[in-house]
């Protein structure tokens, strides 16, 4: 069994929160480990995060929040519209912009996150528990929102415990143990 330190120190690496004591994470055939703190922000920008808790602007409407990763990077208006019009049909919350996330269930809400996650079409979407906190079926729709990214190219990592839940997906899963690989399967 991994422990949630040992995810959560994957995920982290990955999005260069946290350096490498040993070892080395390639993305896009770069070493990581080689990065400037100027290139950090860089990477990031090619990569979406899902989180167990969607971690909401309560205080934003649901557009303000999908919103948030293209006005950060400085995106036109327009394209920020269409962009966050566009991930939240895909999510199926295209009526619900309006709304404060507090008005959301919590599945709504991250349905929320993975829209912020994939507004900035990142190739890499990393997701910690994205189903943690949620019913069976609410579950399986998320997972099936994942395969779609993955289905046009984007890279998704998800870190879960819910091994029945991951292996009807049908791609590889890798299982670590105290920081190694132990096993990895191709489904």
């Amino acid at each position: 069994k991994v422990s949630k330190l040992e995810v959560l120190s994957l995920l982290k690496l990955i999005m260069q929160i946290e350096k490498c004591d040993n070892g080395q994470i390639y993305i896009d055939g770069k070493n990581t480990r080689n990065f400037t703190k100027k290139q950090v922000p860089k990477l990031r920008q090619k990569m979406g995060m899902v989180f167990q808790n969607p971690r909401l602007l309560t205080n934003r409407t649901v557009f303000d929040n999908v919103a948030l990763p293209l006005v950060i990077t400085g995106h036109q208006r327009h394209d920020i519209n269409k962009r966050v019009r566009a991930a939240l049909d895909k999510v199926g919350l295209s009526k619900k912009e309006a709304h404060r996330p507090i008005e959301l269930s919590y599945g709504e809400q991250q349905r929320v996150g993975i829209a912020r996650a994939v507004v900035n079409k990142p190739k890499i979407l990393l997701a910690d528990e994205p189903t943690g906190n949620l019913d069976p079926q609410i579950s399986h729709d998320i997972m099936t929102l994942f395969s779609a990214f993955n289905a046009v190219g984007t890279t998704v990592m998800i870190a879960s415990h819910d091994l029945a839940l991951i292996a009807r997906l049908r791609h590889r899963i890798i299982t670590l143990k105290e920081g190694s690989l132990m096993q990895s399967i191709e489904n």
